[in-house]
């Protein structure tokens, strides 16, 4: 099975770099992948954090679909629980009407951030994560011109009016995401960058309950997974270190003001706690040469029983993260 690649980038902020200076690396790169052969290049929303520019992926994915020409260009993903499903589907539609065939919208329900953030995007009103099968289908008849004539809405119309579609993805790292996605009918990315663990039994659930409809036929699917290559496993591990010392900091609540640097990282002192979580952790992360790399994405793709495989990347040097997604799809291509 040949493997399509894809990139989820989080506009991460390494130490010593400006927020405009990582919104330029997230555009850098997604040019950088077009060039390479990715099929689809996604952002992230993110809120109240120094560590990642990426808090509006509707406005990103709009400056970036104009940098570029032919990748698809999407959310990964909306947060869908702290809008109006309305609002969504104007948003991407304009984006869809500006570059046709090319956009995604990747669907979440996670509040992406701590709670004062998710209070102030609700404007003090309690965030209803109970509604969001609801709102998915709400936003599903808005951007289908398919509100039931039952509607109290009936007639209402998204605008603008367009000929094509943006591709609706659910996005998850549970087996309650695998089940909304196969009985909405929608394809599913599963997250394993957040979660290691229940990947490919979720997934199974997924294509095992999937309910045919209007949106797709048969199911379809990705995994999402950090993914860092070097020319050699030297090279890798370096790279790699500055994303075992972040995830530990956040997990630890340690201050940060962006990732750290691999010489940070080296004269770190490590507890024996700390190392068995960086080897916990490294079961959400595929590190190694572009050999290793290719042969850990094939099984990958094979456990998934997918042909698309989502990559997410934090690396301190945006040369060094340029220079592994090259080695990644040279390895995959060749």
């Amino acid at each position: 099975m040949s493997i399509k690649l894809s990139i989820l980038d989080q506009s991460p902020v390494s130490e010593g770099m400006t927020g405009e200076e990582a919104l330029k690396n997230t555009v850098k790169l997604a040019q950088h992948a077009e060039k390479l052969g990715y099929e689809r290049f996604w952002v992230s929303e993110h809120h109240d954090t120094r560590t990642l520019a990426g808090s509006s992926p509707e406005v990103l994915i709009s400056h970036i679909a104009a940098k570029t020409e032919k990748i698809r260009v999407g959310s990964g993903g909306v947060m869908l629980p702290h809008y109006s499903a309305y609002k969504v589907a104007e948003n991407f539609r304009v984006l869809e009407g500006l570059s046709p065939n090319r956009i995604d919208l990747g669907l979440g329900r996670a509040p992406g951030g701590m709670p004062r953030a998710s209070i102030a995007l609700q404007d003090g009103n309690y965030r209803d994560i109970d509604r969001y099968p609801e709102q998915i289908d709400d936003l599903l008849h808005y951007l289908n011109d398919s509100l039931p004539a039952e509607s109290r809405l009936h007639g209402l119309k998204a605008s603008p009016l367009i000929e094509t579609t943006p591709e609706v993805w659910l996005l998850g790292s549970s087996a309650s995401s695998a089940r909304l996605a196969a009985e909405k009918g929608l394809p599913y990315t599963f997250a394993q960058f957040i979660n290691g663990e229940g990947g490919e039994n979720y997934t199974r659930i997924y294509r095992n309950n999937f309910k045919p409809s209007n949106h797709l036929n048969e199911p379809k699917n990705m995994a999402a997974v950090f993914a860092i290559c070097g020319e050699t496993p030297e090279e890798a591990e370096r790279m790699a270190s500055s994303l075992d010392l972040s995830l530990l900091m956040i997990e630890q609540g340690m201050s940060s003001t962006g990732t750290p640097s691999p010489e940070k990282a080296a004269a770190y002192q490590y507890s024996p706690y700390e190392l068995a979580r960086i080897k916990e952790n490294r079961r959400r992360m595929i590190v190694g040469t572009p050999e290793e790399v290719k042969g850990k994405l094939e099984r990958l793709s094979a456990a998934y029983e997918t042909d698309e495989i989502m990559l997410v990347s934090i690396i301190y040097s945006v040369e060094d993260k340029m220079k592994s997604f090259r080695l990644i799809a040279e390895a995959i291509n060749n």
